[in-house]
């Protein structure tokens, strides 16, 4: 077995390498691609013909170093921006919709910017099929609309259009 393993290392290195690799893909951690970076220096270790407890020294070294000392600029690098800055849905709110299908409180269908978004209103009448309205929430996939001008939820960060 220890035979196979000095002449094929390179196969387990690699191995280790795209299982890490794809354990960051799930993940999105930055922890596993580091780990990975590990594996591709045991991985040039065994080309040279290093010993195998060698090789596994590498790759712990490489992989604790690299999550030391990238990691934590990899993160302030990610999160650099204004933090009032929004992201994702957030951005949604405040803006202008159309209705498609007529909008209740239990149903409906707008179309914010390109998107298509079920949609919902808290309170009050239907909304007609082609009605200008606006987000004023978002609730998992469902926009929570209101008529434009209606007063929003205070503590949203939403701009008037």
């Amino acid at each position: 077995m220890l035979e196979w393993i000095n002449d094929f290392g390179w196969i387990i290195w690699l191995t280790v390498f795209l299982l890490l690799a794809v354990a960051e893909m799930l993940t999105l951690n930055l922890y596993f691609i580091l780990m990975s970076v590990g594996a591709l220096a045991a991985l040039v270790a065994f080309l040279f013909h290093a010993p195998l407890w060698l090789q596994i020294v590498i790759f712990c070294v490489v992989a604790l170093a690299t999550t030391v000392l990238i990691r934590p600029l990899a993160l302030a690098h990610l999160r650099r921006g204004p933090a009032d800055q929004l992201s994702n849905v957030d951005r949604l709110i405040g803006h202008p919709a159309v209705v498609l299908e007529a909008v209740s409180t239990n149903s409906g269908l707008v179309k914010i910017g390109g998107d298509v978004w079920t949609a919902r209103i808290r309170g009050g009448a239907e909304i007609p099929v082609g009605a200008g309205v606006e987000v004023s929430a978002i609730d998992g996939a469902t926009a929570i609309i209101s008529s434009p001008g209606a007063h929003r939820p205070t503590g949203t960060a939403a701009t008037t259009a």
